[in-house]
């Protein structure tokens, strides 16, 4: 390193103060490029300076500078962000977009090598010619690292699993400036803890995954007559779990309307099974539209590309349930109906998610079938957290991406007591320093 910023002092962060590995990657506060940077998807930051180091190398420079700044950190993969973890006031945003190459060594193994700045979207269409994918979120904008280091849940996961149940190996920069790959094989204690609370062991510059053989999907879009919103919700469930493996469910309902729009989808080609799977959802409710279509996995989660512009300023709260039963029906549809939820989205779990041993990764949750998010405009936050409590004592589990409490409490509900002792005891071994503290730390 040419120079040493000044500790605590956004003024000392100059492109001749950087290592050269970081000069040409710098944005600052009055540089053009800055604006498109600063924000995440929900959040709005005003970094003193964004770093998007090239390499791994450059990831090591960029963890040394940062920690001499005495600056707030912040780890970006380069997608969405739903709380503030990934952008801040004042601090340096570490940008991992630049680092985002898809590579397929050997088609016929499935596995490939992802940058941990990509986004899902681009990783499906590069697998596609492949005739592989990898199971993602249900946005191709969502960076690859932030999904594949917290869990994954995705479109195909029912037939698939999470993402983290495709991860073979990761590169991670840890606290203390070393490179080191964690996998079943090679540091296996980091390996489990990066599948599912990877943002506080380093960060993740590239990915291996084993990518499942996907010829392609049917997706199916359905409106409904949500007028019985409690009602719909426990048929909805109870659909969901009766389905076969090969469908994913995923439910969006909106504060102010009586129709709710489901993304169904079914993992592969058989068009006659397709429609048998199908056949119950379209029995839930009176029909306001929908359409079928055959497609590539690549065509379901494109990436837009579309600028972070933090416009979208929700507040957001998130459980897991085994079942969609009357106590959990009955208070979601209350906040929709009073407005408490602009937004309620349900994504099924289960399936092959559930097959894995809950003690396998850091991601403990493998006997829930439902991922419930709530977002709230700003101005009745505290109607969702007092509504939220009432709902806590029938949900099961926690998936930290959609969550903004920041309560410590939260991390009870995250991991079980085992999994969360077994993972601050990594923490002391990897980050005793707590150097990574900004997305749901695990202090004790």
């Amino acid at each position: 390193m040419s120079s040493a910023p000044l500790r605590g002092m956004a003024g000392g962060i100059t492109r001749s103060s950087l290592p050269s590995s970081l000069r040409e990657g710098l944005v600052l506060p009055s540089d053009l490029g800055y604006g498109p940077l600063r924000h995440t998807y929900s959040y709005r930051g005003s970094p003193a300076a964004v770093l998007r180091p090239r390499t791994t190398g450059a990831v090591v420079d960029a963890l040394s500078y940062a920690t001499a700044s005495a600056l707030p950190l912040s780890v970006r993969s380069g997608g969405h962000g739903i709380s503030s973890a990934s952008t801040n006031d004042g601090g340096i945003v570490l940008d991992l977009s630049a680092i985002n190459t898809v590579n397929v060594p050997d088609p016929g193994t499935g596995r490939v090598r992802i940058g941990a700045g990509a986004r899902w979207g681009d990783v499906a269409q590069a697998l596609s010619p492949f005739g592989l994918a990898v199971s993602s979120g249900d946005s191709g904008d969502v960076g690859v690292g932030g999904l594949a280091t917290a869990g994954g849940i995705g479109l195909m996961g029912r037939k698939h699993g999470l993402t983290i149940d495709s991860m073979a190996a990761a590169t991670v920069v840890t606290a203390d400036g070393a490179v080191r790959t964690a996998s079943a094989a090679e540091n296996p204690d980091l390996f489990w803890a990066v599948r599912g609370a990877g943002a506080n062991f380093g960060i993740v510059t590239e990915f291996e995954f084993t990518a499942a053989k996907v010829p392609g999907v049917i997706s199916t879009t359905v409106q409904y007559d949500t007028s019985d919103t409690a009602g719909f919700l426990q048929r909805w469930g109870d659909a969901v779990e009766a389905a076969p493996r090969e469908i994913t469910a995923f439910l969006y309902l909106f504060a102010g309307s009586t129709a709710g729009m489901a993304s169904i989808v079914y993992a592969g080609l058989d068009a006659d099974a397709a429609r048998r799977a199908l056949a119950p959802f379209l029995a839930l409710a009176p029909l306001l539209g929908g359409q079928s279509q055959a497609m590539r996995y690549a065509q379901l989660v494109t990436a837009t590309g579309a600028p972070h512009t933090g416009a979208v300023s929700l507040q957001t709260r998130s459980g897991l349930a085994v079942h969609l039963d009357a106590p959990i029906a009955v208070r979601l549809a209350g906040m929709v109906a009073s407005g408490t939820a602009a937004t309620l989205q349900i994504r099924a779990v289960g399936g092959r998610i559930n097959d894995v041993d809950a003690g396998a990764t850091a991601y403990a949750h493998r006997h829930q079938n439902f991922s419930i998010f709530v977002g709230a405009d700003p101005a009745r936050r505290g109607d969702l957290w007092r509504e939220w409590e009432e709902l806590h004592p029938h949900l099961d589990g926690l998936y930290l991406s959609f969550e903004m409490d920041k309560d410590p409490r939260r991390l009870a509900d995250a991991f079980p007591t085992a999994t969360l002792a077994r993972l601050r005891d990594l923490k002391a071994a990897y980050d005793p320093a707590g150097l990574f503290n900004t997305n749901f730390p695990l202090r004790a």
